[in-house]
């Protein structure tokens, strides 16, 4: 995909120009424009790009910073984060003065300010705040997955996704997959009978464990809030354990596949092999959908020994054909209404290239409809489906989900405001 993106010429809506300026001088001229109606957009200067604030600074925040940067239609003007270090690494990375870098558990409230658009990459607890406390400053919202770990918080979503759609605003949830030609391809061609009716279905994600560079953080101090928040994903209630964190990218494929909600999920879980942190290290659950579907479902993040397959892999065995994606690998349909698909090994950065064009496109054509927000919810709660099923050894309906939501606390005591 080609980084050099169209900018667009756009105005700022009158009402709010005194809180929505430019800072002078900020960006180089676009390379061309597209003009748009003025009442489509707001936050702009003519012939501006979109002022950009990065709400966490981690290894994926600074990386798809430069994604973001490297698009042409966005200044990066701010950055939050607890960690001063991360800031002033992703600051200093892309030219953002000391006075725009803010750093403490409620920095990005100041960094809120100032600009436009934001994009959360902090950890996955953080997610329903920062997003609602974004669309009430009136800005464009750019979302991690999963968007948050528990019930209440995916109602948080839900509800700021809606709410920015009433205020004019775009709220997108990065999702790569969603964003795949040939996965699109395969799912509306299933949606148009290609494999018949569902049968059963498959779903694996199946690696060794992304956080072992935090296994020394944690051990220095596992109970201080600092290094629980610099250990993130060792952590069940900040990351959401594995299902949520990880895991959500084969459930959201087979929460797309069925395009309905579970009735309930049962099954297990643990942390048996890795030797730090309290998420699980492996799920083993079954799903069960309307009209009698089951969908098995397995996780690890261990040592797989060279045991084939692994990876991030669905399958949908229906009456007239089988749907097989794999993540980074081979998308098809086999049977009757065969479809050779394809494979696309940069879908990491490519989905997320595509999500911020699309993001940007839609901030200046004013497009507000956030059609990424439902799906987005629907998916993160069946990873908690599962998570709640396996914790309690029990049958969780979705219903049962639903009227009984839990909201996590992390008691991160001490950090600094």
């Amino acid at each position: 995909m080609s980084k050099n993106q169209e900018a667009s010429v756009v105005n700022k809506e009158k009402e709010r120009i005194t809180r929505r300026k430019f800072i002078a001088g900020a960006g180089a001229a676009a390379l061309s424009f597209t003009v748009v109606k003025p009442e489509q957009v707001r936050g702009f200067n003519a012939n501006s790009k979109v002022n950009l604030g990065i709400i966490g600074c981690g290894g994926r925040g600074t990386w798809i910073t430069g994604l973001f940067n490297d698009h042409g239609g966005y200044n990066i003007v701010g950055v939050a984060d607890y960690f001063q270090d991360r800031i002033d690494n992703c600051g200093g990375k892309f030219g953002v003065p000391q006075s725009r870098r803010y750093p403490g558990i409620s920095g990005y409230r100041r960094l809120l300010e100032n600009v436009d658009a934001v994009a959360i990459e902090s950890p996955p607890y953080f997610h329903p705040e920062q997003a609602a406390a974004a669309v009430d400053a009136g800005c464009h919202t750019y979302v991690a997955k999963p968007i948050a770990v528990d019930v209440p918080g995916c109602q948080s979503i839900g509800d700021s996704g809606r709410k920015a759609s009433s205020k004019n605003k775009c709220f997108l949830v990065d999702f790569q997959t969603r964003a795949d030609e040939f996965y699109m391809e395969a799912l509306k061609r299933v949606r148009d009978g290609a494999i018949g009716d569902f049968v059963f279905g498959e779903a694996i994600y199946h690696a060794g464990c992304p956080f072992g560079r935090m296994y020394d953080t944690w051990r220095k101090a596992p109970d201080d809030s600092e290094n629980r928040l610099r250990a993130w994903g060792l952590d069940r209630i900040i990351s959401g354990d594995i299902i949520t964190e990880q895991n959500i990218h084969t459930l959201d494929v087979m929460s797309w596949i069925m395009d309905s909600e579970p009735v309930y999920a049962v099954g297990t879980g643990d942390r048996t092999v890795r030797p730090v942190g309290t998420c699980s290290d492996h799920f083993t659950l079954v799903f069960e959908y309307p009209n009698n579907i089951g969908i098995t479902f397995s996780s690890r993040q261990m040592e797989g020994h060279g045991t084939q397959p692994e990876g991030i892999r669905n399958r949908m065995f229906g009456s007239k054909g089988i749907l097989e994606t794999e993540y980074g690998g081979q998308v098809i349909i086999r049977g009757e209404n065969f479809y050779r698909g394809g494979k696309s090994p940069g879908i990491y950065k490519d989905g997320a290239v595509t999500n911020i064009k699309t993001f940007y496109d839609s901030i200046v054509q004013g497009k507000y409809d956030n059609p990424t927000v439902e799906p987005s919810v629907r998916s993160n709660l069946v990873t908690i489906l599962g998570r709640t099923a396996a914790y309690t050894k029990r049958k969780v309906t979705w219903n049962r989900l639903l009227k009984n939501p839990e909201k996590l606390d992390a008691n991160l005591k001490g950090l600094k405001a």
